[in-house]
This record gives structure tokens, sequence and C-alpha cells, in this order.
């Protein structure tokens, strides 16, 4: 058996670290007890002329509770938490150290983003030993079990949520696939992510769809109003072949649409050979880089004169969206980059997809929704503010823009 020879100096950092890391829990642990104490101690003297019927105080404080080990980043803390004796029936909760709470927020986060990243259940507890520390408690395998039905809750209940003070600028549609072992067709995941006022984006909407129907959007267009959100935006992106569209109309009235180029460029390279697909895409891209709408459309003439008698499928995917290609050119071209795709939700869902491809597909398609909802939920959290925001309320007021600029009324 093979020995190892560790040297004075590695031995030294080793030593170095550990007592550094002590030095850090220890510090985080008493800060984290003289804060519940000093809420504690606010609490009951807010509360110290309260009295009950027989004239004694109503709030007073009753000893500690039996000490409880908290999971954080830099390892597990042990605290008391205070108790509260209320003579009148109410009850007091903690907002530094909320009941049964085992683990700090960032490490529930922890948690999905990697199981989403690779990590298999079997895996965790070696995985975050390594992140947290040989002394981290609290997540076993069974543990992540309970946790990942805990987001299936967790999603139940966002599904739910109140949705009539928001209203979006701009929408995304996209349909996402996934293999689910348990079903013999792939997974489509209806996704709907909306740009508020400020230009914060956000998730809208994750729901099971069959194949992109129009039937599919349109129960998750009513489950959305259901729950308040009834007004349109002003400017919807997706692909071509979504039944959203349809759905969006019956739902939302009349709303401007703008399909999106990375689709529509993959569709019709698709019909075209490889030996001519480069100075095709080239073509492609000058149509919506273009900075008018003029340039845009001679671009698309060219390609059209170029390629239709030899490949007319290739045209003719082009041509059957011609009227919704161009719509952001009506809008700020600070907003160009966020309108001519549906990249926010690509980007997004690329690492799901690459969960799926190391999992061999989830195990069902609730898994899998609440995988994709887990996902987002967590990337939401860092998506940037739209380009331009400052310009937002201008389209919500009905501001009229041209190839980008916006139109200047003239005088009376």
């Amino acid at each position: 058996m093979e020995t190892k020879v560790i040297s004075l100096e590695e031995r030294a950092k080793d030593e170095a670290k550990s007592y550094l890391e002590e030095l850090l829990s220890e510090g985080a642990r008493k800060l984290l007890q003289r804060a519940i104490e000093n809420e504690v101690a606010e609490y009951l003297a807010i509360h110290q002329e309260r009295r009950t019927d027989a004239g004694q105080r109503a709030i007073v404080r009753n000893g500690h509770h039996p000490e409880r080990e908290l999971v954080t980043g830099i390892g597990p803390i042990k605290v008391r938490q205070p108790r509260i004796r209320h003579r009148d029936g109410q009850k007091f909760s903690s907002a530094i150290l909320p009941p049964y709470m085992r683990r700090v927020p960032s490490i529930d986060a922890l948690i999905p983003a990697l199981y989403l990243k690779g990590i298999s259940t079997g895996d965790f507890t070696e995985a975050l030993s390594a992140i947290l520390g040989e002394r981290a408690s609290g997540l076993s395998a069974t543990n992540v079990v309970r946790l990942k039905a805990g987001w299936e809750e967790e999603y139940k209940a966002w599904c739910r949520r109140d949705l009539s003070a928001k209203a979006y600028v701009y929408w995304w549609a996209d349909g996402i696939y996934f293999n689910v072992r348990l079903d013999e067709e792939r997974s489509c995941v209806l996704v709907l992510m909306g740009a508020l006022e400020d230009g914060t984006k956000e998730l809208l909407a994750v729901v099971d769809g069959y194949r992109e129907s129009t039937q599919s959007w349109r129960e998750l267009l009513q489950q959305l109003k259901r729950h308040g959100l009834t007004v349109a935006p002003k400017l919807a992106v997706g692909d071509g072949s979504l039944g959203f569209w349809l759905a969006l109309q019956e739902e939302y009235g009349p709303v401007p649409q703008q399909r999106c180029w990375v689709h529509k460029t993959a569709n019709i390279l698709d019909k075209m050979p490889k030996s001519v697909q480069g100075r095709a895409k080239e073509l492609i891209h000058e149509m919506y880089l273009s900075p008018t709408r003029k340039a845009a459309l001679e671009a698309y003439d060219q390609f059209i004169a170029s390629y239709q008698a030899k490949y007319p499928k290739a045209t003719d995917c082009l041509e059957k969206d011609k009227e919704w290609l161009f719509t952001f050119y009506d809008f700020p071209a600070q907003h160009w980059s966020h309108l001519r795709t549906t990249n926010p939700i690509e980007s997004t869902f690329a690492t799901v997809r690459l969960r799926t491809q190391r999992t061999k597909g989830c195990g069902s398609r609730i898994a899998t929704l609440t995988m994709v909802f887990k996902l987002a939920i967590e990337a939401q959290k860092h998506w940037r503010r739209l380009n331009g925001s400052a310009l937002l309320p201008k389209v919500v007021t009905g501001v009229h823009f041209i190839d980008g600029e916006e139109l200047q009324e003239e005088a009376a």
C-alpha cells in the first residue's frame, strides 16, 4: 500500500486553513447569536406595556430553545434561540431565524444548482461535503430527494401567484423539448418570459404542453388571465411554428408580433445544401442587422431573387413570415438586440438540456417541469435589464418609432 507523504509546509497550510475556518465559523456564530438576542430584546421592549387581565406582563423571556445546528456556506453553526412566553395567546416568530430553518437560503439554492449542473442524487453528499466541509449534516441523498419533492410544491404555489399588479411590455414565448424516460414522446415545456416597464425580465409561465399546440398555449394564457394578468404586451417574440400566435390573438386581441430570427435562420438553412449556406446566412444576417427597414427589405429581395429558382422551399420559409420578421424596426433601436430573437429563453434552458442529457432524461413530466422551474428561477436572479430601459414608458404610452428612432411630432 502506497503511503502519501505530506510535507511540513503542506501540513502547516492545512492547519492554518483549519484554524481560519474555525475562526470564521465561531465569528459567524457569535454574530448570529447576538443578532437573534437583539431581535428578542427589541420585541420585548416594544411590547413591555402589554398586560394580561390579571395585570401580569403579557410577553416575557423564558430561557432558550434547545441548541440547533444551521448549515451555512462556511460549515455548520450551532445557535441557541431565545424562548419567549406569551400569556395572551400570541406567538413570536423570528425574522432572522424562522422556526424549522436548518439551512441558510444560499444552501437551498446551491442544491438545485448542483442538481441541474449534472450532480446525481447519490453524489450529493460527497459534493456538498467538499463545498461545506466534512461536518455538514442534513444533506444526505435522502434529504435531497425530499427537497426535490418540495420543489414540486414550490412550483405549484408559484403557478397560483397573483399577477394582477403586473404589466409586461414585451413577451418572449418558446417551446422547449426534453427527454422523459417514462414517456414515449418527448416532453414539451411551454415557457413565457416578460419584461416590465423598468426593464426587468421575469419568468411568466412554465407549463407542460403538447407539441406547442394552440390549445396548450390557450390554456397557459387563460391561466395567466385567471391570476390577474389582463394587460396585453406591446410586442410578443417567438418562433413562427408556435400555436402561441393564434392563442395570443384569441385571448389578448391584436398584439404586434416579431418572429425569432434565430429560429427562422435555422429553418431556412435546413432547406439548403451546405455548399450555399455560408452566403445565404450572410444575407439573412444583413436582413435583421440593417440599420433601417428599407435596407433590410433590400437584402430580403436579394435573397429571394438569388435562391427562389433552385431552393424554393427555403425562400417560401422566409416569405411566409415576412409580415412579422421586421416588426422590431417599430421599436427603440436600443431594444432590438432583445427583440429579434427568443435568446433570453434559449440561453437559460441550454443548461437544462445539458442536465437531461447527463441523466438520460428526467423520470417524469412533473420532474421535468420542476427542474425547468428551479433553473429558471435561479437564472432569473442574474438576468440583466433591457438596454435602453428608460424608453420603455414611451413604448407603453404609444410613442411611435421608425427605424428605432422616436418619431418627432411636427409643431402645429
